[in-house]
């Protein structure tokens, strides 16, 4: 729809939502350019629990159609992305102190009927004094749930659905501020500036999607000069991450007395991910980062649970990101809704403004689907959804085939450890053939960095996946920040320093 010169639709934020209804809008046919001033999924996006979940305590404020749809979606996800989203197994332990143990049933019950369950294993009671899963307990739990869930890659999750988006149309800009955007003559006329070289362009565009996050109301007032009444509530969430502190694959759902949830999460292999805090915040959402007061209220909720406490000395790393929650005035930062409100602000005809509130990286494509609706009364003809059964790239095989694709891998590339196999299929799925193209030897990846991370795949990830910073190949777009030393992280930075002056240099 519409010439080469004018854009339909201009994406800011890309984050989960942004680069889910830029991959959304390009594969209905309008063409799409998403800008992004830092990296994608650079703040809330890569700062979640990590999870595809209905989210089981949003029953209790009878948000039940924020879980049924966030229940549907862990299957088409699972679906859609088996690489990136797997199921998870969570144990929640009954004590005296908590809600009844019929109440937990009947909760667990909807939850298993809610959302059209077909893939999950359904909920099972357990005797914590004999099943495995009750042995890193203390003594007095004696007895629980186990329930369905998934979990996620969500830095790698935004990424795919821009390299989807990519791969259907649309132009993808990273390091790229809008500074401003105005109407005129039935158009957005907006001005992009590169944040590495200084470059500014101009871009039209029938129509603005403002899905920056937490920057949501500086998009609205300072970009765009437009005042709304609606708000946005920052709610910094943390998380930490330790050594590993059990054998077993379960994860844990910990119910706090002050009413809040923690997860204790079997991590990357060797860690566990312990979170979430819920805290108002204020000031500028990238400096956001997690307080004394929250590690030690982390260590401490799981520590009334497990046998060997958790002390602050055994964090090996911790990150931080704000919520962009819809202000509907509750009272509690862990009350606020974590339902998804779209605005548009049209001025009397003139070219539309979305702005995003809140979600969940769970509902991020019905969000999508719900944001083209708002849209679609001003671009006729547009095509229907499709994403609902549409593989995001490298997940196009079975929901639970990778451990066969795991075997093809190294079949077909023997000199490959079983390890490294696994995170690349894990990263990579059917793709992974692509970043280790024609290797016979690990000597044909090139220059190694540590924990199995090689030039190859560091070039894939610049080439493919946007990555231009250390930061985005070690935290983002994997997590080998937490096993990659100094040395390797320097010569990393070298390397990419190296690689990105040599393109520089081929394209003028």
């Amino acid at each position: 729809m519409g010439n080469s010169q004018v854009q339909d639709l201009l994406v800011i934020g890309g984050g989960v939502n942004g680069c889910g209804i830029a991959r959304d809008a390009v594969g209905r046919g309008l063409s799409v350019t998403l800008a992004e001033k830092g990296d994608l999924a650079g703040a809330t996006s890569s700062s979640s629990t990590k999870l595809i979940h209905g989210g089981l305590r949003y029953l209790e404020y009878r948000e039940f159609r924020l879980v049924r749809e966030a229940l549907i979606e862990r299957e088409v996800l699972l679906r859609a992305a088996p690489h990136i989203v797997w199921p998870l197994r969570f144990v929640l332990p009954h004590n005296a102190g908590q809600r009844p143990w019929p109440i937990l049933r009947l909760g667990l019950f909807l939850y298993d009927h809610l959302g059209g369950r077909r893939i999950l294993p359904p909920t099972r009671s357990i005797d914590l004094r004999r099943d495995p899963v009750g042995a890193p307990l203390k003594p007095d739990l004696t007895r629980g749930f186990e329930y369905s869930d998934c979990w996620v890659e969500d830095a790698r999750l935004v990424v795919l659905n821009a390299r989807d988006a990519a791969d259907r149309g649309a132009t993808v800009l990273t390091r790229t501020r809008v500074t401003s955007a105005r109407r005129e003559g039935g158009l957005w006329h907006a001005t992009l500036r590169d944040e590495d070289s200084g470059a500014v362009q101009e871009v039209q565009a029938r129509a603005i999607v403002n899905a920056a996050g937490p920057w949501v109301g500086s998009v609205l007032g300072g970009v765009a000069g437009v005042n709304t009444p609606a708000r946005v509530r920052m709610v910094k969430g943390s998380h930490i991450v330790t050594r590993r502190l059990y054998e077993h694959d379960r994860c844990y759902i910990f119910q706090n007395p002050d009413g809040r949830i923690c997860f204790s999460i079997p991590y990357e292999e060797d860690f566990m991910l312990i979170g979430t805090t819920d805290e108002e915040f204020e000031g500028d959402p990238a400096t956001a980062k997690i307080s004394e007061a929250e590690t030690t209220y982390l260590c401490r909720a799981v520590s009334e649970y497990f046998r060997k406490p958790v002390t602050p000395a055994d964090v090996v790393w911790s990150y931080s990101g704000v919520r962009p929650l819809y202000d509907d005035g509750a009272s509690r930062a862990q009350e606020a809704t974590r339902d998804y409100v779209l605005k548009i602000d049209e001025a009397e005809g003139g070219a539309p403004l979305l702005s995003v509130f809140g979600g969940k990286i769970t509902t991020y494509r019905r969000l999508a689907e719900a944001a083209m609706a708002k849209l679609e009364p001003h671009f006729p003809g547009l095509k229907p959804g499709w994403t609902d059964a549409a593989s995001l790239p490298g997940g196009d095989f079975p929901w639970d085939g990778a451990p066969a694709l795991v075997e093809a891998l190294r079949r077909d590339y023997p000199f490959i450890e079983a390890k490294l196999a696994r995170r690349l299929v894990r990263q990579y799925g059917t793709r992974a053939r692509r970043v280790l193209g024609d290797a016979r030897s690990m000597a044909d990846l090139g220059r190694h960095f540590g924990a199995g991370l090689t030039a190859r795949e560091v070039d894939w990830q610049m080439r493919e996946e946007w990555a231009r910073a250390p930061a985005d190949v070690l935290w983002r777009r994997t997590k080998l920040g937490l096993r990659v030393d100094q040395a390797g992280q320097a010569a990393l930075a070298a390397y990419m320093d190296a690689a990105r002056a040599a393109a520089g240099r081929a394209a003028e």
